[in-house]
């Protein structure tokens, strides 16, 4: 997968694997018997997450989401997301809707001054700072998500490990 030239943050993928979705599930639950010191598995119907172990992890550290779509009895189409842990994405979310809620609220003041013909100046210094930190905020999650591209391609050896087993 080509990361470098993705513009999402949350990287996406799909692969169509010759075996019914029981087979590569009980796959992964037979691999999530065995202790591993590098990954953690956790499967819940179509759904199978793969983490990398507590002792390896840090704050940029990716995990991924697989969702096993059957098409018939012999093919199952594999959709996969990486994506922050998910404390960290929602307090990235967190800081999106404070910016986007203060340039709003900026928005309508310096609407209001407009039509009262008061100086906006301030209001529109506002809505520009907050215009920069969503753009800060933006190539800050870039950043974390380059970080984490070494474990993010061992999920995917790993992944394919399993799915070739």
């Amino acid at each position: 997968m080509d990361t470098e030239n993705e513009i999402t943050l949350r990287l996406r993928f799909q692969k169509e694997s010759k075996e019914n979705s029981e087979s590569i599930l009980l796959k992964f639950e037979n691999y999530s018997k065995i202790k591993s010191n590098d990954f953690t598995i956790k499967t819940s119907d179509n759904h199978i997450w793969l983490d990398i172990a507590p002792s390896k992890r840090k704050y940029w550290t990716p995990h991924l989401h697989l969702e096993l779509e059957p098409k018939n009895d012999s093919v199952t189409h594999i959709r996969g997301l990486y994506g922050p842990d998910p404390t960290l994405w929602t307090f990235f979310m967190f800081l999106h809707f404070i910016i986007a809620g203060i340039f709003l609220i900026f928005c309508a003041i310096a609407y209001s001054d407009s039509i009262l013909k008061n100086s906006i100046t301030l209001d529109l210094i506002i809505m520009t700072l907050m215009t920069f930190f969503w753009f800060f905020l933006y190539y800050l999650a870039k950043s974390i998500r380059k970080k984490g591209y070494p474990q993010m391609n061992e999920l995917e050896n790993y992944f394919n490990t399993i799915i070739t087993s």
